[in-house]
């Protein structure tokens, strides 16, 4: 893996801060988050609620390259179901095949 990202659009705190989806990440439902830009590199902590979170990787892809089981990273049972909440929180998104996310995955830190 390369480390030529680019620089961060927002911090680490912006990651996750929807309180549904922190707590999908503390109990494990949510691994992974998808932003339009990068805000955090791996090996950065994340802090949730006292619970510190490693982000493990950082790669592109776009819309159309969602599968289920990218869904069920975000917390969602299906890609449909995963856009349907995008739209609902983002009123403006566009949701192009062709758009290119930022994935941000993440795991808890062993104490």
């Amino acid at each position: 893996m390369t480390n030529n990202y680019p620089e961060k659009t927002c911090s680490i705190e912006r990651l996750v801060t929807i309180p549904e989806d922190v707590e999908k990440v503390i109990n494990g439902e949510k691994t992974a988050t998808r932003r339009n830009g990068v805000y955090a590199y791996p090996g950065e902590i994340m802090v949730l609620n006292g619970n510190e979170f490693k982000i493990d990787k950082l790669y592109s892809q776009t819309l159309g390259e969602l599968t289920d089981e990218d869904a069920k990273t975000e917390g969602y049972s299906t890609v449909e179901e995963y856009k349907q909440a995008m739209l609902a929180i983002h009123e403006k998104m566009p949701w192009f095949p062709t758009m290119s996310v930022w994935v941000h995955e993440y795991s808890p830190v062993q104490k």
